[in-house]
């Protein structure tokens, strides 16, 4: 019997836009820190051997190309036109 995981949360929910959109000029923002805290101490706790830590790199780059996604899609609709 599989076990289900849980459905992963987006980056880029409501509470994570508004930080985003409050965040100071020059200050920088990460959702997915939290996904790359972990795969740095995996690769601290591996002695840097990557390929143990593969799982933690992939959960990081799934998580950064979705916030990204959804960061593209959001300033669309919020677009103004140029002229």
């Amino acid at each position: 019997m599989a076990t289900k995981e849980p459905p992963e949360e987006s980056p880029w929910d409501p509470k994570t836009s508004q930080k985003f959109e409050n965040k100071r000029p020059g200050e920088y923002f990460d959702p997915c820190q939290e996904a790359s805290a972990r795969s740095m101490k995996c690769l601290h706790r591996n002695a840097n051997n990557k390929e143990m830590c593969n799982d933690y790199f992939q959960a990081y780059r799934d998580c950064k190309k979705q916030w990204m996604a959804e960061r593209k899609e959001a300033k669309l609709k919020n677009a103004k036109p140029w002229f």
